[in-house]
């Protein structure tokens, strides 16, 4: 879907011989980045882009396990060792994600991922002004089940997308996987690995004290276990009107 991005123009490594460095350029697009996308247009050509784009091999739950795990490694070997974060790791990687997302390859039922985004929020995206169509930038893709993308759109650092019209005007094009009851659930256990990335990058900004909270409502939900937390709705973005209180926060440490 070349429509869908900025043309790209070159790519290649640095000439430096000890600097290990990278760059891509593309076309230059004047856009706007402070319009709210139009949810039908946009969502529309991504579930295109998920639908036309799919990976010929792979099994998506344990691709997933070993994406969700190596994330959290890396978030502790950055920001340190949480006792209770580690129980509920745990628990997710052995418990929760053969629950959710192994169901989603049984009786019959198979995944075949697709080219997703891969870090979609309304920051990487825009509106290009001369043609008024939505384009997208700044992608880290690889193949994964499409709903993958839209955990990414209940991070805290999402705004726009968290909204809920946005995930049910993508279903329209693209209808949830079955069973489709659980579709909030695997939505919030996707919103974990970005959020859990997104700490690993930025210390003490908090997402990993969100991205914890909704390990904790899973595994009260899917396979209770002594040791960790209590899920706290009122730290939990995706509920309106929620604000993480600095006293609530903390009592997640």
């Amino acid at each position: 879907m070349p429509e869908l991005i900025p043309k790209p123009v070159g790519y290649g490594k640095y000439k430096e011989a000890n600097l290990l460095t990278y760059f891509y350029m593309s076309e230059f697009v004047d856009m706007d980045v402070t319009t709210v996308p139009d949810p039908a247009e946009f969502t529309a050509k991504l579930a295109f882009l998920h639908k036309n784009r799919v990976s010929p091999i792979g099994n998506w739950a344990d691709f997933y396990r070993n994406l969700f795990l190596g994330v959290c490694r890396l978030d502790l070997e950055t920001n340190g060792s949480w006792i209770e974060l580690e129980r509920a790791i745990d628990l997710v990687v052995n418990k929760i994600i053969p629950r959710l997302l192994g169901v989603l390859q049984q009786d019959g039922q198979s995944i075949k991922p697709c080219i997703i985004h891969g870090d979609l929020w309304e920051g990487n995206m825009g509106i290009n002004k001369e043609t008024g169509e939505s384009l997208l930038f700044d992608a880290s893709s690889f193949f994964a089940q499409n709903e993958m993308e839209l955990g990414h759109w209940r991070c805290k650092f999402s705004s726009v997308f968290r909204a809920k019209k946005q995930a049910r005007h993508y279903m329209k094009h693209y209808p949830a996987a079955d069973p489709a009851e659980e579709f909030d659930d695997q939505n919030r256990l996707y919103s974990i690995k970005g959020a859990i990335n997104y700490s690993t990058g930025h210390p003490g900004s908090g997402l990993k004290k969100t991205a914890y909270n909704s390990m904790c409502y899973l595994c009260e939900k899917y396979a209770p276990i002594d040791g960790i937390d209590k899920y706290y709705p009122q730290i939990d973005p995706t509920i309106p009107g929620v604000c993480i209180a600095p006293h609530l926060a903390e009592g997640l440490t």
